[in-house]
């Protein structure tokens, strides 16, 4: 298990899970680097003075391309597009001692979806709008569902991977499966995995999302900082 010393990696956790854990997913140029097409959006750039890294990241994009910078904590120069701003926050988990998340019985209703699930976590996508979710984001980690007849009605998964740590996203229900708890069990599916293999488990909400917020509070997160998601177009 990490210590609270550790989450200075969250500051960037875009750099952070591309330059580390997700180093096979990523495209690189100088001092930035992106998700290849269909796993993700979020790209990164170094914190050094000059323009030069965003001038890496227009390369490896394109002109006038969509640059999701996620949290960086580095603005980009002025001929650099906005597209949009989105308040949030960041939450880390520290119910450690919750014996209702961790040495609980195996939830058998949840299920691990592979490839052969991928239609189906779009369609699901498509109906929840939870936030960027490609043909390959399944890539990043694990990902779990609720079934309701051979539906499926609920996901979530994991996504960044800065060293230590393991971001939870796409917690996303179908609007007939809502108010059954799914989201909280595959919560607490995946916090059980999480820790089981030393890491420590946060996520990402947006600041207006007040009832996802309340949701992660009765299971164990903590806010840790609030942040400010960012994305531009490349000049």
């Amino acid at each position: 298990m990490t210590g609270p010393g550790d989450a200075a990696v969250l500051d960037d956790p875009v750099a952070a899970s591309l330059h580390g854990h997700h180093a096979h997913l990523a495209r690189r140029l100088g001092g930035a680097v992106t998700y290849v097409p269909d796993v993700a959006t979020f790209s990164a750039v170094s914190a050094g003075p000059g323009a030069a890294a965003w001038g890496d990241l227009a390369e490896l994009l394109g002109g006038d391309a969509f640059a999701d910078m996620f949290s960086c904590p580095v603005l980009p120069p002025p001929q650099w597009s906005p597209v949009f701003v989105l308040e949030g926050r960041q939450m880390i988990w520290t119910g450690v001692d919750d014996p209702g998340l961790l040495g609980a019985a195996p939830d058998h209703g949840v299920v691990e979806l592979g490839a052969e699930h991928v239609p189906d976590m779009l369609a699901l996508v498509e109906r929840t709008r939870p936030g960027p979710f490609r043909a390959r984001t399944r890539e990043l980690g694990t990902y779990l569902g609720l079934h309701d007849g051979g539906t499926l009605v609920a996901m979530a998964g994991e996504r960044l991977r800065p060293p230590g740590w393991t971001e939870i996203s796409a917690v996303c229900t179908a609007p007939e499966a809502r108010g059954r708890g799914c989201a909280a069990r595959l919560i607490r599916a995946l916090v059980t995995r999480i820790v089981a293999r030393g890491e420590r488990p946060f996520l990402h909400v947006a600041e207006a999302n007040t009832g996802a917020i309340a949701l992660y509070e009765r299971l164990g997160f903590t806010t840790r900082r609030q942040v400010t998601f960012r994305g531009f177009r490349t000049p």
